[in-house]
């Protein structure tokens, strides 16, 4: 533990000083990107493929795990380079050409992945949840030019294929009597039982640049059609290095001087992943930082905070990350307490606001290690801001600093930047910021001014620098005139020792617009009603805060494969009722 009275040993321009000096890993320079100067990390690789060609040397390592399964670096890199020769020879694959990737968390959405990025192709993942109608929207959108695909997505795509332009369709793990036109890739490379007596000659080169793109992340819209975010490999490899730059710079406010490089040939870190790799945190903040750093990754057929703790106690996981939501579920899980965790060496967590009660929870359940916290988006390639360590403690209502390369303003409805304290939307500029959208101008010129992104999400940033996420614009509820912000109010639902989730939505109201409407799940075992919950919030917040109306459930609240609560499905649920 931490002498809170020797917190900090530096300041924190201090500690990024110390971090980003010549030399160091955080190193920076300035280099112009779409025509605009941009911070970059100076010693970052150019590109993907040269992560994927310095796997080897981690040779018969266990990379991935997926049930009963196992695949070493070895293994993976020549099934990829396997792949990658059967993509260019057969397919006529080259560079910009997008290849899709639809499947659940299998080790063949991995082989997919780096065989399209070795090649220098555009990897296109979709929504494994989506129907078929969205998994073709997702091809024509992009022009992808092969889809590779699993018996599921398969299933739903086949009304659809006959319409698309595709070159081939390949599938993993699909019977014989169910292919259709779609071609096994066991027939293109081999089972996976031979993949270690595959060639180990390296994938056709195609010559990949910094800015070359390398990806179409779709966005989580619960509206419309997603939009296709197209990312670069500096994009990717931006992100890369700042995934690990909040451990770091805990380290020297806690020290005075900078984490020491982990020892050569020490324990090889296991990481657990609950989240979907269609989804950029799964892809850019997990699947690569493993490849990078030699890494095993243990695959979830899907997620259940029980199987999670029997994995962590069976492949001695050091590291996870996933949703809020997914944090209380394995905190709050039956078996949490019967299954052993203490390799658990870090736990992070993103994509939805975290009540500051989950922090101290970690921490109190976990006191060998500090939990974290992310915020970024598709578009900012996942990291763009951190939190970690004692300032986390600090500030747990916070979702942190900017990493080194980013800049982070709050702006007005009219596009001025905002004092410290002022409250309107964050914008994000950066070499993680996307190239835009794919085939969308009109949602650019929106989204992306001067090259800084605007997410949509409103918030603040104090004087030191943390940034505080307070809605989502479109979620903000206006109560006759005044602005109030869901995440406060959902802070207070969380706090009360009954509830596991929280959501907050606006409610329509003949006289004010909207009232503060809500909905929670309770803890197993646990029990409140409406009127407790009110009661509790209303020891917190102004009355104009409290929720009029509180649906208590014992049931998830609805989700979108990224963990997120859909809040537009549960306003439609709520609507009626509250309306009069």
């Amino acid at each position: 533990m931490t002498d809170a009275a020797a917190f900090p040993a530096v300041s924190i321009p201090e500690a990024y000083a110390i971090l980003t000096a010549p030399g160091m890993p955080f190193e920076m320079e300035t280099v112009p990107i779409r025509g605009r100067p941009t911070r970059v990390y100076k010693n970052a690789p150019p590109n993907l493929r040269v992560l994927l060609e310095a796997s080897r040397a981690h040779g018969a390592r266990e990379f991935m795990v997926y049930d009963d399964e196992r695949m070493t670096f070895d293994e993976h890199y020549r099934a990829v380079a396997a792949l990658a020769r059967v993509l260019a020879d057969r397919y006529g694959a080259k560079k910009g050409d997008r290849i899709a990737i639809a499947m659940r968390n299998l080790p063949e959405w991995s082989i997919a992945f780096w065989a399209g990025i070795a090649l220098g192709c555009v990897v296109t993942p979709l929504n494994g949840w989506g129907t078929g109608d969205d998994l073709a929207y997702g091809i024509s959108d992009s022009g992808a030019k092969v889809a590779i695909v699993d018996t599921e997505r398969l299933e739903r795509l086949k009304p659809y294929l006959d319409g698309l332009e595709l070159a081939g369709v390949i599938a993993v793990r699909t019977p014989k009597e169910a292919l259709g036109p779609a071609v096994p890739l066991e027939d293109l490379i081999g089972p996976a039982s031979g993949y270690g007596a595959l060639s180990d000659a390296p994938a056709p080169d195609n010559g990949i640049r910094p800015d070359d793109p390398a990806t179409i992340l779709y966005t989580s819209g619960t509206t419309g059609r997603p939009k296709g975010a197209l990312g670069t490999h500096r994009n990717a490899i931006s992100n890369l290095i700042s995934v690990g730059f909040s451990a770091a710079r805990a380290v020297v406010r806690r020290t005075g001087a900078p984490p020491p490089p982990p020892p050569a040939g020490g324990p090889q870190a296991a990481f657990l992943l609950p989240v979907p790799l269609f989804h950029v945190t799964g892809s850019h903040s997990v699947l690569i930082p493993a490849i990078a750093a030699g890494m095993k990754l243990v695959l979830m057929y899907r997620w259940s905070p029980a199987k999670a703790l029997e994995l962590i106690e069976k492949e001695k996981i050091t590291g996870l990350t996933g949703v809020p939501t997914m944090v209380w579920q394995l905190l709050e899980c039956a078996d949490f307490a019967t299954r052993d965790t203490s390799s658990l060496q870090g736990m992070g967590y993103g994509g939805a606001a975290a009540a500051p009660e989950l922090t101290q929870r970690v921490r109190q359940l976990f006191p060998n290690f500090w939990p974290g916290q992310g915020y970024g988006a598709t578009e900012t390639t996942s990291v763009a801001t951190a939190n970690a360590g004692e300032d986390y403690m600090a500030h747990p209502d916070s979702v942190g600093l900017a990493v080194p390369v980013d800049d982070i303003k709050i702006v007005d409805a009219d596009d001025t930047t905002l004092p410290p304290g002022g409250v309107g939307e964050i914008c994000v500029f950066g070499p993680n910021v996307v190239e835009g959208y794919w085939n969308k101008p009109e949602a650019n010129a929106k989204a992306f001014i001067d090259g800084w992104y605007h997410t949509g999400d409103v918030g603040r940033i104090d004087e030191d620098g943390f940034v505080y996420v307070m809605d989502r614009i479109k979620d903000m509820l206006i109560r006759g005139g005044e602005n109030i912000y869901c995440v406060e109010i959902e802070d207070a639902l969380y706090a009360h020792p009954a509830v596991i989730e929280a959501a907050v939505v606006g409610l329509p109201h003949r006289v004010l617009g909207e009232e503060v409407g809500a909905a929670v799940r309770l803890r197993d075992g646990a029990n409140a009603d409406h009127a407790e919950l009110r009661a509790h919030v209303a020891k917190l917040l102004p009355s104009h805060k409290v929720p009029i109306l509180i649906d208590v459930r014992r049931e998830e609240l609805p989700k979108n494969a990224s963990g997120k609560i859909l809040k537009t499905e549960l306003r439609d649920q709520l609507r009626t009722p509250a309306s009069s």
